[in-house]
């Protein structure tokens, strides 16, 4: 099934996932609603933007952000960076197959985009927000510091999901190898995971932004693809029966 913003708002997903294996995992609706008051309540004020707050996207957000936005820019996090650090059992994978997308962790910094979310509506997409990304609490919700546009353009404050890292779907650092296999053989209900992949480094590219590590997994899946592929044409045809008179 294909995941819509619709879905998110009548809190559909939830109910569709009340009856599998991954219902356990989900936070009670009182806890969802607590992480996102408490969110709230955190708002950073900031004059120039007039009550606005940006949402900072690093992975499908990028190209699937499902919230209302008046201004998008390419922006900068330093002090975390972008890697596939958590297991998927329902967006891009399932419980008995899990693929992996993407987290925020410590270190370095991390090339996305922000989106600029108005005022009066800021609760209301928080809210979609959170039944999309928030799900099983595997995030932190952060406000963190950005930069956008030049190194030189003033830093500001915008809300992203970072790794929980006592998550029990926190996957850690995987060497490439395990998450080529685990992006090319799972998939969940917003689809297959090497998808995931593809149009993340897409909508990177489309913004200009190069993402070498995300590059080099494509790279090394698609490599993979053309070596399979080789080894089924050079298979030998199976044998025909004898025919008997």
């Amino acid at each position: 099934m294909a995941i819509t913003r619709q879905d998110l708002e009548s809190d559909r997903l939830r109910t569709s996932l009340c009856s599998t294996p991954v219902a356990s995992s989900l936070l009670p609706e009182a806890v969802l609603e607590q992480s996102l008051s408490d969110a709230l309540a955190r708002r950073p004020e900031d004059p120039a933007l007039g009550g606005d707050v940006w949402l900072f996207g690093y992975g499908s957000l990028i190209w699937n952000p499902m919230v209302v936005h008046t201004e998008r820019q390419r922006a900068t996090v330093h002090g975390y960076h972008r890697g596939f650090y958590l297991y998927s059992r329902i967006n891009r994978g399932t419980w008995d197959n899990p693929g992996l997308v993407l987290g925020l962790d410590r270190g370095g910094c991390c090339h996305g985009m922000v989106f600029r979310i108005p005022s009066h509506v800021v609760e209301q997409e928080f809210r979609v927000l959170w039944r999309r990304e928030m799900l099983t609490g595997a995030y932190h919700p952060r406000w963190l510091r950005i930069r956008t546009g030049d190194a030189c353009a003033p830093e500001q404050r915008a809300l992203a999901f970072v790794m929980n890292r006592s998550h029990e779907s926190y996957a850690g650092r995987l060497p490439d190898i395990s998450v080529v296999e685990r992006l090319r053989h799972a998939a969940g209900l917003y689809g297959p995971a090497r998808e995931y992949l593809q149009q993340t480094l897409l909508g990177l590219a489309t913004n200009g932004v190069d993402d070498p590590y995300l590059g080099r997994l494509w790279r090394q899946l698609q490599a993979d693809d053309a070596e399979r592929a080789a080894l089924d044409d050079a298979a030998p045809l199976p044998a025909c029966p004898h025919e008997t008179v």
